[in-house]
């Protein structure tokens, strides 16, 4: 990813980049140029007023928008003007996003300059939507383009001041890059023995605690869905849980803390099973697994953040094929502790199977205080809200507006949906406790999902972020590039920063 230095502002004299971006607002009278004119007074012919010449060459300064801004003299022959719209986080992010793309291969030396003295929030946003619009996917191949963004100096008053700012949203940035590289990685790699061995690697290089759980230790714990999912295809099931403690903390200490437990879906690959999928688009299931990606990217990042309570992850991973020993429509499963057994009417409802043993097992073994699960679960999710929106279930009204408030902050969008309770007699079973799939034509898919992994939640307070469209983008847009957006990241760090030890 591109890195990101600090100079105060007698570098604009010093040195010579090969550009100068300076950041422009959408004033009420015309476009103004965020930095005082002495700022780039040393940079400028003799005679030049930048704001005047901005506006000469019809700049608006709507966010993201790039203008090449012609200056003549020896001392600059041109900066590039940056639209950072109304100077709102995700106007500044937008921009930085922008900016990265315009940059995109063409390594050069780059100074920035956003205003004369920059909110913190503004220059994270800023260091958020370059870094993210940046990223290139991970290619095969003999030709490798170079499609990355370039490093970049930020020409700041009072460089040590934003220093931290800048290394935490870097931090931010990288769990990002990690859950996006594992979403997009082809999944004849990515079994789930590989997804296993990769969390152990980056436990080890983060300092977490890490568990793995085989298909042997998953039937004789009674992990149901894992098993029945996974048992059509010759690469079996994974379970991982991975711990984080705050620095200094004791195992005394460490069950006074806050203790909050992230579930990710980790389907590595879903064809559907026996009630398969259609060819067309099926290439894209191997982006089944971003749930536990953000969850794995999440976790990642919580040293570097100083995240001051107990967050435990919980990694369900399977690969769902349609093997000889596949499962069928019309089993019969018990999920992990044996409480609740589910009918399975459709085998392509299998995420929602991985997850009961989850988050069973959190709520059985773990007691946690929160528990929060990620899943890319239902087409139902993308026909409601597309897929710059995730619905957001949760059991409890201050957890929902915690959420709330770190999407909005982050711009990982969510929209909080109803558990309506008159809809659970649709997954009632005349069988089992529980069918895997509505019945009776009642739609809502996306509730009905959300209202089956309640079952298994304990009466904990518990959200679910469904992301089947947001976990995946058709186009590179603002800070979200084409596939596997490693959406949720952001979102529970954000949130996990927000949140006190005590909760």
């Amino acid at each position: 990813m591109p890195a990101f230095a600090l100079q105060p502002f007698a570098a604009l004299t010093q040195q010579q980049p090969e550009l100068l971006v300076v950041g422009v607002v959408a004033g009420s009278g015309g476009v103004v140029a965020a930095q005082p004119a002495r700022g780039v007074a040393g940079r400028l012919p003799p005679g030049v007023d930048l704001p005047e010449r901005i506006a000469a060459e019809n700049a608006t300064g709507r966010s993201g928008e790039l203008t090449t801004v012609r200056l003549g003299g020896p001392a600059a022959s041109a900066v590039l003007a940056l639209g950072l719209g109304a100077g709102s986080p995700s106007d500044v992010r937008r921009a930085g996003a922008a900016l990265a793309r315009r940059l995109a291969g063409k390594p050069q030396q780059v100074q920035v300059l956003l205003g004369s003295s920059p909110a913190e929030g503004l220059i994270a946003a800023f260091v958020d939507g370059y870094a993210l619009a940046g990223y290139a996917p991970p290619r095969s191949g003999a030709k490798q383009p170079d499609l990355a963004a370039p490093d970049l100096t930020l020409v700041v008053r009072e460089p040590d001041r934003v220093a931290a700012v800048v290394a935490r949203a870097v931090a931010v940035s990288r769990a990002v890059y990690l859950a996006r590289d594992l979403t997009h990685l082809p999944a004849n790699l990515k079994s789930p023995q590989w997804l296993a061995d990769r969390a152990v690697s980056v436990a080890g290089a983060t300092g977490l605690t890490v568990r793995v759980r085989d298909e042997v230790e998953l039937r004789a714990e009674g992990f149901g869905g894992l098993i029945g999912v996974g048992q059509g295809s010759v690469r079996p099931p994974r379970f991982v849980e991975l711990g984080y403690l705050p620095t200094g903390t004791s195992k005394r200490t460490a069950r006074q803390l806050d203790h909050v437990v992230l579930v990710g879906k980790g389907i590595t690959f879903d064809s559907g099973g026996i009630s398969i999928k259609p060819a067309a688009g099926m290439e894209l299931m191997k982006t089944d697994m971003g749930g536990a990606a953000a969850v794995l990217g999440a976790m990642s990042a919580l040293a570097d953040l100083a995240i001051p309570v107990r967050v435990t992850g919980l990694l369900a991973i399977a690969e769902n094929l349609p093997g000889a020993d596949a499962m069928r429509p019309g089993d019969v499963i018990t999920p992990y502790g044996g409480a609740r057994t589910v009918e399975v009417l459709n085998t392509d409802a299998e995420g929602r199977l991985v997850l009961a043993d989850a988050l069973a097992y959190a709520d059985r073994v773990l007691n946690p205080d929160v528990v929060i699960d990620l899943a890319t679960l239902t087409g139902a999710a993308t026909l409601a809200l597309g897929r710059r929106d995730a619905p957001l279930y949760a059991s409890d009204d201050r957890l929902a507006a915690a959420l709330e408030r770190a999407a909005a902050a982050t711009g990982e969008r969510v929209w909080r949906m109803p558990l309506v309770d008159d809809y659970r007699s649709a997954i009632s079973s005349g069988v089992a406790d529980l069918a895997n799939a509505a019945t009776g034509g009642m739609g809502a898919g996306s509730v009905m999902a959300a209202l089956f992994l309640r079952e298994f939640t304990g009466g904990r307070p518990w959200a679910h972020l469904d992301i089947a469209g947001t976990g995946r983008s058709d186009r590179d847009v603002d800070e979200l590039c084409k596939g596997g957006t490693g959406y949720g990241v952001r979102l529970l760090l954000r949130w996990l920063q927000d949140r006190s030890p005590r909760g």
